[in-house]
């Protein structure tokens, strides 16, 4: 079948993506929406795909939400735990210049970024009041899709 080519980045690659993450949560975070209320909701979507992050009032209107491919990664990276936690950076952002301290936290999903995500709303200063996970689960319904083969 071939050889098998690995493709490794420099040190000076993967800093370059690291800023050009961080320049678009900067530039995203400039066009924020100038509302000021003290709680909300966050809701964590983690796919085997994507991590989107959303933020609502308490009545559900969404003020602000992010994605990691609106952050700017691509592809498999989007999948990944840290990207989640970018994402997460940039919601805390938003949260705090909209003026939201305190956040009920609802996650949905089984990707590999939704532990990551919760972990790094914490850390930078958002005050979690709740987490509930809302993943769907059937109670026999439609049969799943087999299984993959790969």
């Amino acid at each position: 079948m071939g050889k098998k080519h690995i493709i490794t980045k420099t040190e000076d690659e993967l800093l370059k993506e690291r800023e050009r993450v961080e320049a678009k949560v900067e530039k995203e975070i400039k066009a924020g929406v100038s509302q000021k209320i003290k709680e909300g909701r966050v809701y964590i979507s983690s796919s085997y795909n994507n991590t989107i992050i959303t933020l609502t009032n308490l009545k559900g209107d969404v003020l602000y939400w992010t994605s990691a491919g609106k952050i700017g990664f691509k592809g498999t990276k989007k999948a990944t735990p840290f990207a989640a936690s970018k994402v997460a950076e940039a919601m805390v952002q938003a949260a705090k210049k909209m003026g939201i301290e305190k956040a009920a936290v609802l996650i949905k999903g089984i990707g590999s970024g939704r532990e990551s995500a919760l972990r790094s709303l914490a850390a930078r200063g958002l005050e979690v009041a709740s987490i509930k996970d809302v993943t769907p689960i059937p109670h026999n319904g439609c049969r799943p899709p087999k299984a993959r083969r790969v």
